[in-house]
Order: structure tokens, then C-alpha cells, then sequence
């Protein structure tokens, strides 16, 4: 691609200027904002409220009629709604059917509970809330995930037994500081019920110290058996991946007529695939951490785009998922803000070379040449086929070696990766090994790019072969591209190229020297550098790669869930407490 600086100022200036079509799905509504911050708001009065000791002194006169715990009962019971309102905040504003149904209970039952201590101020501010809740009911449509119900029931069922156990272990073990004794059981139950939720029990401390200790390791626990089953219950729901085998057909039919380089990574059996009316395109995603992340340029007609768009934005609307798309190109990048409004950031350039042109003469290609020369000086010889034609030996000892020479446990990819390799159902897939005294001591896969194009997919190599057998396969590759049909190959991606390239050059303003120093710093774990450098070397064609996002305060989500997607960033599973579906 050519006129770098002109292509980024027109993507820019379309992010910035065009208004959004579909503000309600990409920005959020603004009655469910409201009332989400305003159910933050009666939870943090319920958690102050509930907490402070000052309120039960009110409560002198009714406490000689009833029972003289229903101060106690009343306080926990504020907290708790407290908790789970602070909770329910965040997926209101996301318009989730279920976190409404829920915050209506909770705060009548916070209205009951102020109303019984007597604080006006704390009781109007919560029927407020559950008036406007009613009144715009039809705000919150938002599926959710009927799986997600029973995993937090099992989950609660675990952390309970789990706290109750770990409680009575903190108060047996602090035995000797009990005034009357270990309790029985019916005041253990009761101890450990007030203290999951910050509330003072019927049990009594010899010293203070000992008191705040044991209330506060109580509290985590309580904290802990409330938030994680509440959590799993209202988190943004990740379905399976849903690409069929009719699916996968119909994409490769398109991909064979339509081609983005990245568009057979769209086959990967962990994506799902939203479909234009016309069936003429399709946007493959996968959810990770409530956001729909696509992957690529849309497959499929470009005229079609908008269409599928359409449908995409859409789903993401019904499931209150945030949308997203990572590593499409200018085209594409250019219809989708002009469609929906997203905001564009350039992630880097994808290295395309040109193989009817490509030669290892010249004085650019030095480094190159010589490093070449010397592996295959050193014994080295490399083997290009298309994977229908691998042997059966050689496609089970490449997937021993994937796994032997793979540096970690995590598989990383997403959207340029495709996560099987030498699979019978890619026979078009070039495979490249390179062999040194007959042992293949590294390997590449190549998927199809259209009809006359590959995109790298998979580079390994054993940690103990030569530096410089990768170039070695590449070279080899290059060469032989035009035998196999291919003019055109796609190697690695170079996140931040332009700024890595533009901030080593004299006339570099502070502000791009201190990204690339961070760049530079990054590099360490990221490979942001090396990459850039390795691809620079064969001369390619650069060309840009984009991340979209709905608005500016989406962009760390949309940022850490491409990451997550990539397995450069992992997490706890937490699902697996409550089993899995």
C-alpha cells in the first residue's frame, strides 16, 4: 500500500467526524446509565447504613417488643443488599433483563429496611430507583445465559460450605479468646452469619484486637461466597462457538472469491459467524470477557459489508455484548466507521511481500543473503508441499515437535493464527520444513490467501537449531511461491511499525521517542521489536492493521479482551467453582 500518512489521516478523519448511526447499541443508553449509577448509589448508602453502629440506638423502643436481634438480622440484611446492589450497577447499565429483575427486589427490600430504621432520606432515594426501574422496564432486554444460573448456584453451594468451614476453623482456633467458651451450635450459625457481612454476633471477644481480626477474615469470606456466585450469574455470557459445518463451507467458498489475508483465520473452530441477509458476507467473533470481538476484514463481498455489519451490531445489542474488531484493514476499517460510527486506532502493519519480485541481490538484502548462505552451508535444506500431500510419518512427528518446541503451555492466536496444524481439512495449507542431516529441526505453515496468495500461520523451530533457519524457510518459500501459484505472502504482524520506525529518526518530536521507549520497554515480554526487525528484512510491502472500538472509554476493555483473545493475557477460571456446562 502506498500514501501511509494520507491512509491514516482519512480513517482518522472518518472516525472523528462521522455521528454514530446506531448510538443506542455502541454508546450505550443513557436511561440505563442513570439508573445504573443510581443503583450504586442506594448500594453504598444500604453498605454505610449497614455498617455504622450509631443507627441501632434508634431502634431502643422497638427492640424492648421484639427480639433483641433484629437489629442485628436488619443490619446484615442492609449490607448484604448493599453488596449486591454495588454488584447489580454495572449490568444495568448494560441493559441485562436479569440484573433488573433483581435490582427491583433488592430495593424494595432496601426501602422495607430503611423504612424499619426510620431514615427517610435513605428510603426516598431507593423508591426513586425502583420507580424509574418500572417505569422503563422495557430499557432492559438484554439476554442473558440460562447456563450462567446454575454455574452461580453451584457456586454458591461450594463457597458457602467452604466459608463455614474456614469461619468455625477461625473461631476454633481463637477458642481461647472467647468470653464463655466455644459456642454451641445454634450461636456458631448465627456468628458466622453476622460476621460474612460485617455485623457484630452474638459471641464476645476478650480483646479488641482479637474482634477486628476475626471480623474482618469473616467478612472476606462472606464477601468472597456473595460476590463470585453474583458475578458469575450477571457476566457478560461467552457462548460456544457456533461455526458449523455448513459455516465453515459457505466461508471458504467466499474467502476463494473475496480475499483478505486473514480471512481463512476466520475458520478457527472457536469462532461463531454472524451472516448478511443476502448471505453474500460474513464477520466471524468470538466473546471474550463481554466484548464480540471480530477478527479481520468482513469475508465475502465488500458491497455485502454493511449488511453483515448490520447483522453484527445488532447481535451484539441483543446480548448486550460491547463490539469490536481487531486487525481489519483501511477498506474495511473505512466501512465500518462510516456504518456504525466506531472509532479507529492504527495497531501496526502486516509485512506482504511481493514474490514475483522478490530476489536476495542487492545491497538491502545483504544480512540476508549471508545469513542464509551460512545455514545452508551448515548442513541445512528445507522441503515445501501443500499439506494434501504430507506423508504420514513426517504430519505426526511435526505435531510431536509443535508441542515439544512450543515455549509455553498457552496456545496463543486469534486473528492471525489459525490453532490446527497440517489438518486434512486444510489441503491447501503450504507446509515448510527445514531438515538438517535429515532431522527437521523447523517448520512453517502457510494458510490460502485468496487464489494466489498464503499468510503465515505457525513458526517453530527447535530452541537448539541454528539461528537464522527461519530466514532459511522463508527465503526458500519466497522462491518457490510462483511455482505454487502464489504471488503475494503475508508474514508476521509488526505492532506499532510506524511509530518503532518513525521514532528512531533525527527530527523524532518527546512525545513519539517516549512511546517508542515504551515500546522498546514492552518488547522484553511482547516481541513487539523483534518482530518488526525480523519482517523488515525481506523488504515488504507494510500494510495497516486496525483496532475499532464503540467509544474512548470502551477501549481498555476492547484492549485487555484482545489480548485475552491472543492468550497474551490469561485469568483465573473462575467457572470451573461452579462446574462446567
Amino acid at each position: 500500500m502506498t500514501g501511509r500518512e494520507p491512509s491514516r489521516s482519512t480513517l482518522s478523519t472518518l472516525s472523528t467526524k462521522i455521528p454514530s448511526r446506531l448510538p443506542a447499541v455502541l454508546t450505550g443508553r443513557t436511561v440505563p446509565r442513570i439508573l445504573g449509577n443510581l443503583t450504586y448509589l442506594v448500594g453504598v448508602i444500604d453498605l454505610a447504613t449497614g455498617l455504622r453502629h450509631a443507627w441501632r440506638h434508634r431502634l431502643q423502643d422497638l427492640t424492648e417488643v421484639l427480639p433483641g436481634a433484629l437489629s442485628d438480622a436488619a443490619a446484615a440484611a442492609t449490607v448484604v443488599s448493599g453488596i449486591f446492589l454495588l454488584v447489580l450497577g454495572h449490568s444495568l447499565k448494560r441493559r441485562k433483563r436479569r440484573a433488573w429483575r433483581a435490582a427491583v427486589v433488592l430495593l424494595a427490600l432496601s426501602i422495607a429496611l430503611h423504612g424499619l430504621k426510620t431514615e427517610p432520606v435513605a428510603a426516598l432515594v431507593a423508591v426513586v430507583g425502583l420507580v424509574l426501574l418500572w417505569v422503563h422496564r422495557d430499557e432492559f432486554e438484554a439476554l442473558g445465559d440460562p447456563g450462567t444460573r446454575w454455574r452461580a448456584v453451584r457456586a454458591f453451594g461450594v463457597l458457602l460450605s467452604i466459608s463455614v468451614v474456614a469461619g468455625t476453623l477461625v473461631l476454633w482456633l481463637n477458642r481461647h479468646e472467647l468470653a464463655g467458651g466455644f459456642p454451641g451450635l445454634g450461636e456458631l450459625a448465627r456468628e458466622l452469619l453476622y460476621g460474612f457481612v460485617g455485623a457484630d454476633g452474638p459471641v464476645h471477644f476478650l480483646r479488641d484486637r482479637t474482634a477486628d481480626v476475626v471480623g474482618a477474615l469473616l467478612l472476606g469470606l462472606g464477601l468472597m461466597t456473595m460476590l463470585t456466585p453474583v458475578y458469575l450469574a450477571l457476566r457478560p455470557p461467552e457462548p460456544r462457538p457456533e461455526l458449523t459445518d455448513d459455516d465453515e463451507a459457505r466461508l471458504r467458498v467466499l474467502m476463494a472469491r473475496h480475499g483478505d489475508s486473514l480471512a481463512y483465520f476466520n475458520t478457527r473452530r472457536d469462532k461463531s459467524v454472524v451472516w448478511s441477509e443476502s448471505g453474500k458476507a460474513a464477520i466471524a467473533y468470538r466473546v471474550v470477557s463481554g466484548v464480540m470481538l471480530a477478527s479481520g476484514d468482513p469475508v465475502g463481498d465488500p458491497e455485502a459489508w454493511p449488511g453483515a455489519i448490520a447483522a453484527f451490531v445488532a447481535k451484539a445489542r441483543d446480548h448486550a455484548w460491547t463490539p469490536a474488531v481487531l486487525g481489519c484493514s483501511e477498506r474495511a476499517g473505512t466501512t465500518w466507521v462510516r456504518e456504525t460510527g466506531m472509532s479507529a486506532i492504527e495497531l501496526g502493519d502486516e509485512a506482504v511481500v511481493d514474490t514475483t519480485t522478490f530476489s536476495l541481490e542487492g545491497r538491502p538484502m545483504r544480512n540476508v543473503r549471508q545469513m542464509v548462505g551460512r545455514i545452508a552451508r551448515a548442513g541445512y535444506s528445507v522441503e515445501i508441499t501443500r499439506v494434501r500431500d504430507i506423508q504420514p510419518g513426517l504430519r505426526e512427528l511435526a505435531m510431536a515437535d509443535a508441542a515439544a518446541w512450543r515455549s509455553t503451555d498457552t496456545e496463543r492466536g486469534f486473528s492471525m493464527a489459525l490453532g490446527r496444524l497440517l489438518d486434512e481439512s486444510d489441503p491447501d495449507c503450504v507446509f515448510v520444513a527445514a531438515r538438517q542431516d535429515g532431522v527437521v529441526r523447523a517448520f512453517l505453515q502457510f494458510v490460502p490467501w485468496g487464489s494466489d496468495g498464503m499468510s503465515l500461520d505457525v513458526m517453530r523451530r527447535d530452541s537448539s537449531a541454528e539461528g537464522g533457519v527461519n530466514e532459511l524457510m522463508i527465503v526458500e518459500a519466497l522462491k518457490a511461491a510462483p511455482g505454487l501459484g502464489v504471488h503475494r505472502v503475508s508474514l508476521n504482524f509488526a505492532a506499532f511499525r510506524s511509530a518503532l520506525e518513525r521514532g528512531e529518526k533525527l527530527g523524532a518530536g518527546p512525545v513519539l521517542r517516549a512511546w517508542r521507549s515504551l515500546l522498546l520497554f514492552a518488547s522484553r515480554w511482547l516481541q513487539i521489536e523483534s518482530l518488526y526487525r525480523f519482517n523488515a528484512k525481506f523488504q515488504p510491502d507494510w500494510q495497516p492493521r486496525f483496532l475499532l472500538y464503540p467509544a474512548g472509554s470502551d477501549l481498555p476493555r476492547v484492549g485487555l479482551a484482545a489480548l485475552e483473545a491472543e492468550a497474551f493475557l490469561t485469568w483465573p477460571k473462575l467457572g470451573r467453582i461452579g462446574g462446567r456446562l
